[in-house]
């Protein structure tokens, strides 16, 4: 027991440690690792700079000449949002759908893959384990060859009736 509390013990202080730094970041310009150093051992945080460079390495913070700032905000884009998005793409994009095994196989205009591509991977779909875009072509990698049919259906179905038919594979 007494092992866990110490390792808990030293989670907390490392999250206390990079919030602190987070709010220096903040709070002004930070110029050097050591100017962090001598602002955390002010408010009673001591730590070795192996440690504070994985702190910075862990929040995302990045040296500029004007000094460290902290990482652009992660915007929060709901699910729908995002369905939506990957429907817009499949019916600007996609050619063809077609299932092969583990696979699905999208065929697009010439630079119609990686915008497709992306689209998927931000969709987050419980299907999609991942995606390899070409020029033309999206490869969409399934854990199995029924999840790869049931994402077939699901992309053909974000294409309009019109363009579903002349779309499907022959």
């Amino acid at each position: 027991m007494k092992n866990i509390h110490a390792s808990g013990s030293r989670s907390r202080s490392g999250l206390r440690r990079r919030n602190e730094i987070l709010n220096l970041v903040r709070g002004g310009s930070i110029r050097s690792q050591e100017e962090i150093q001598r602002r955390l051992r002010r408010r009673g945080i001591a730590v070795a700079q192996p440690t504070l460079s994985r702190d910075l390495k862990a929040l995302g913070l990045a040296k500029t000449p004007a000094g460290y700032v902290t990482p652009p905000a992660v915007v929060f884009v709901p699910v729908a949002a995002r369905h939506d998005a990957l429907d817009r793409a499949l019916r600007e994009f996609a050619l063809s759908v077609r299932a092969a095994a583990a696979l699905v196989v999208l065929r697009t205009p010439a630079a119609g893959a990686h915008p497709l591509a992306r689209a998927l991977d931000e969709a987050v779909l419980p299907d999609v384990v991942g995606t390899i875009a070409g020029d033309d072509t999206v490869f969409v990698a399934t854990p199995a060859a029924a999840a790869a049919l049931r994402l077939e259906r699901r992309l053909r179905a974000a294409l309009t009736p019109r363009h579903a038919a002349e779309r499907a594979p022959a």
